[in-house]
């Protein structure tokens, strides 16, 4: 009888000694940098949103847990940089990391939809008591988001869907078993991603046609649309660019559910590298943060930031007296 996971494995096996020292050079260093920058900007970030309870507004409340889940995912990626520097890790640690990973991504999809959903109920609907009411419940929303990430979650990892035996050592490098199961293959790709990416369309598409059409905007000068079309955009790009690679490339390893043995080796490395680039979406995300909420511009001095990289702690000394705070 057939082992998919067995087949699986020498598949991954195979296809990992063929470029191995390449792509681990290109995994450490991705993986490093997306861990310093996102462990700094995210624990920034909640300091900033925990700091203003007074002025905390119901978008805050998504973006304050968008914060935790990308810290936590950022967390998993020093056994990941280990893993491709020395050796694979205990096979119970790899599944742990890929548990908090995915559960924490695919909250990052969910919360990030919120965001956008948020601001476009309140742009469109302002004067709506019955939106407002509903927007109350934010805090809700978000334990209900943590809950669906982590079911869901669960059963891919507790019921063997990722295990793989000690002997391959591959670890971070098997694409996931799931990818080859229908039913699983299809909830990731229809409600962990396909409608979240509905509704952040369309709610971009309202957002930007609310604002186009508001009196208020043109008028107005409170009323920053430029800002409010930045955040759309931002949300969107983060969107596509860092999870589309990767449900695609899903649905791709989905089609050779019954011959997991002729898989190509580029889709197999096309996974490995769409997951680095679903990744760096926790060091992204908080560019949502600038873009949409005053607070944390005024609280987050972006020359400072800047500074905080290795890159540019030397070239920076002698522009820090000249340099002009980021302006957006």
């Amino acid at each position: 009888m057939q082992n998919p996971m067995a087949d699986a494995d020498s598949r991954a096996q195979f296809c990992n000694n063929i470029t191995k020292e390449h792509k681990d050079i290109i995994f450490v260093a991705v993986y490093s940098l997306v861990f310093i920058a996102g462990l700094i900007l995210n624990l920034m970030a909640i300091v900033v949103f925990f700091c203003q309870t007074k002025s905390r507004s119901h978008t805050t409340v998504y973006m304050t847990n968008l914060a935790v889940a990308d810290l936590f995912l950022v967390c998993t990626l020093p056994f990941r940089i280990y893993y491709h520097s020395f050796k694979s890790p205990a096979q119970r640690i790899c599944d742990i990391a890929g548990l908090i990973l995915l559960a924490n991504m695919y909250g990052s999809i969910f919360l990030l939809t919120c965001v956008c959903l948020d601001r476009c109920l309140a742009v469109c609907f302002p004067m709506s008591s019955r939106i407002q009411e509903a927007r109350k419940k934010a805090p809700l929303v978000c334990v209900g988001i943590w809950i669906l990430s982590l079911g869901a979650s669960l059963p891919v990892y507790l019921g063997g869907g990722r295990h793989l035996t000690n002997e391959t050592g591959q670890c971070f490098r098997s694409f996931p078993l799931y990818a080859t199961q229908t039913a699983a293959l299809t909830s990731s790709l229809v409600i962990g991603y396909g409608i979240p990416l509905v509704i952040m369309i369309v709610c971009s598409w309202g957002l930007v046609r609310a604002i186009n059409k508001s009196t208020a905007a043109q008028t107005d000068s409170l009323v920053n649309s430029s800002k409010i079309q930045k955040m759309v955009s931002t949300n969107l790009v983060i969107f596509l660019v860092c999870f589309l690679p990767y449900h695609v490339i899903l649905g791709v390893i989905h089609s050779y559910k019954n011959r997991v043995k002729d898989i190509p080796c580029p889709v197999i490395s096309a996974y490995q590298y769409s997951l680095m680039i679903a990744c760096l979406n926790a060091s992204l995300d908080p560019l949502t943060y600038y873009f949409t909420t005053e607070t944390f511009r005024k609280k987050v001095d972006m020359d400072v930031v800047w500074r905080l990289w290795p890159l540019n702690s030397h070239s920076s000394d002698g522009n820090n007296r000249s340099r002009a705070p980021l302006n957006t």
